[in-house]
């Protein structure tokens, strides 16, 4: 009797055994499969950064903040952040009453037109856009920063967008 259930706990034993070895292998197969599919997602995303990072080094070409031959016209003005300060002093323009007076054109919706988005290309360009809250434009800045830490703006060039 001893003998026959020792015989039935051994043979028990070996099925769980057995249970067990297959089920840890299939788990072992599922998240072997899930590190790969990880795996091969953190490749892509990472050639996204290096494409997102290159794209972005394209669009601040035109940008003072990587212009050294631009940033060293503001040396001796003693700037922290010569594009923000320029940038200040533009959107400053907007608090006159009416329509900026940098842009030629009057609202049309009844609301006036103000610059919204300015890029502070060199040391001596602007490029911005302008709205009314229904038209829209750009303007085209050329801007001289005086010794007293004053701004000249001169309107070169603008345009108005319509609606099709």
């Amino acid at each position: 009797m001893k003998r026959n259930i020792f015989m039935y706990l051994f043979f028990f034993a070996v099925l769980y055994i057995i249970y067990q070895y297959v089920s840890s292998k299939k788990y072992f197969e599922k998240e072997t499969v899930k590190i790969e599919n990880l795996e091969a997602e953190n490749e892509r995303l990472g050639d996204s950064i290096k494409t997102l990072t290159l794209d972005k080094l394209d669009l601040q070409y035109f940008s003072l903040e990587n212009n050294d031959d631009a940033l060293a016209y503001y040396y001796d003005y003693e700037i922290n952040n010569p594009a923000r300060y320029i940038a200040d002093k533009l959107l400053e323009t907007n608090e006159h009453k009416g329509n900026n007076p940098l842009v030629p054109y009057d609202g049309m919706s009844g609301a006036p037109m103000k610059i919204n988005k300015i890029k502070v290309l060199n040391h001596k360009w602007i490029i911005a856009d302008f709205s009314d809250g229904k038209h829209w434009g750009e303007i085209f800045i050329k801007y001289e920063l005086k010794e007293d830490l004053s701004v000249d703006f001169t309107l070169l060039d603008h345009l108005l967008y319509t609606r099709s």
